[in-house]
């Protein structure tokens, strides 16, 4: 993979994440959630946890074609 597909990736990975968040946080207003409850669900939701681990992964790839 080179540099611009590492960028195109990681933007893409990064956008999708903070729409998913931001999807639950205007659901937990709505039901009128505390802050700390959906912060939680943010915090533990799978989908989520495996962006973040996609974009460390991303970064780490992106890293190591620099340094080449």
């Amino acid at each position: 993979m080179d540099q611009q597909d590492l960028k195109s990736s990681k933007k893409l990975i990064s956008t999708y994440k903070k729409r998913l968040e931001k999807e639950i946080l205007d659901r937990s207003m709505k039901l009128k959630m505390p802050q700390n409850k959906f912060q939680e669900i943010i915090n533990n939701n799978n989908e989520l946890i495996n962006l973040k681990k996609a974009l460390e992964d991303l970064e780490t790839e992106s890293e190591s074609h620099s340094k080449v």
